[in-house]
């Protein structure tokens, strides 16, 4: 990363440090890594937009989880510009006239961002979607208050669920998956996203799960599967699930739901922690009133993350492809 402390006199980040920032902030995780945003920095202020040629039609028909993924670079960003001496004053939803037009970053400097922020910075490059089985995540109490801490500026509800309830659960992502079973438009949609070898975008192929892996996790999204496999071969799923939930399904919600997701599974990463976040639970009524029947207040559930700990000593995951920056970032003076 370039070095790009900024100097004392200036008053906007320059050219090398948005740079340097939006390559980092551009790692953000997104549904089937469709990378659904368009960024402009105006010589002032940072534009985000969605991208709707992005919108997964049959998956994602309301935007939802497209929002989502926005937010989720949202936060990306202003973690990326901190860790380069920079504040970020965010307006969200800007202007009512654009509904596409989701946030608009002012700057100020921070020369001195507390080492949390520079750690999750740090931990964008090292975060993995990892949907192989995991063990138990340690220090699970800490875990759940750190991550609370982290959605209370946000007006959103974090549930940590208790092991008991794990088969109600895998009964509904199992019923997710039988419903869109025979949903041509939506199988169809699910390949063109994924299992491809090549190309700076989609799930790649070494990042799915065998058959005989993915039901040793129970809860997960259903992707074409990947050549036969039995990675942890004897570990059966211990990791632990969130469900992050709204007061109501609005775009700002789904915005700050994003925001939220980047930022627990950030803070996971940099305490050594495995994540997994699935939205396929919530894109169907039945999934979404199992979900809220296991919250302790009412709410709208929008996603839930399985945390745990992947085994010592077995190869990285390597990271999913990323869009050049000139086609998701122009910059104009």
């Amino acid at each position: 990363m370039t070095d790009s402390t900024p100097s004392p006199t200036s008053n906007v980040p320059d050219r090398p440090t948005v740079l340097a920032a939006m390559r980092l902030a551009s790692r953000a995780p997104s549904v089937h890594n469709t990378q659904p945003w368009r960024c402009e920095f105006d010589g002032t202020r940072l534009h985000l937009r969605r991208d709707n040629d992005r919108l997964l039609s049959a998956t994602d028909p309301l935007g939802r989880q497209l929002v989502i993924s926005c937010g989720a670079m949202l936060h990306h960003v202003r973690t990326a510009f901190a860790a380069q001496g920079w504040h970020t004053d965010v307006t969200r939803l800007p202007d009512p006239e654009q509904p596409d037009y989701l946030a608009v970053i002012d700057f100020r400097r921070w020369p001195d961002p507390p080492d949390s922020v520079r750690a999750r910075a740090r931990a964008i490059d090292q975060r993995r979607t990892d949907r192989l089985p995991m063990l138990a995540p340690t220090d699970w109490p800490q875990v759940v208050h750190t991550v609370q801490m982290l959605v209370i500026p946000h007006d959103l509800e974090l549930t940590a669920l208790d092991d008991s309830v794990r088969p109600r659960l895998a009964a509904a992502s199992e019923h997710a998956t039988a419903t869109r079973r025979y949903d041509m438009e939506y199988q169809s949609e699910l390949r063109w996203w994924s299992g491809h070898s090549s190309g700076p975008e989609g799930v790649p192929r070494n990042a799915l799960v065998s058959d005989a892996e993915f039901a040793r996790v129970g809860v997960g999204r259903t992707f074409p599967s990947a050549p036969h496999s039995a990675r942890r071969g004897t570990l059966e799923d211990r990791s632990r699930l969130l469900v992050l939930s709204s007061s109501s399904d609005s775009q700002p919600n789904w915005l700050h739901t994003g925001e939220v997701l980047s930022a627990v599974l950030l803070e996971c990463t940099v305490a050594g922690l495995a994540t997994c976040a699935l939205t396929h639970i919530t894109e169907l009524p039945t999934g979404r009133r199992v979900l809220a029947s296991l919250l302790a207040q009412p709410g709208v559930p929008q996603v839930v993350v399985r945390i745990g700990t992947a085994p010592d000593n077995e190869p990285d995951i390597p990271p999913s492809p990323r869009r050049p920056l000139v086609d998701i970032l122009s910059i104009r003076r």
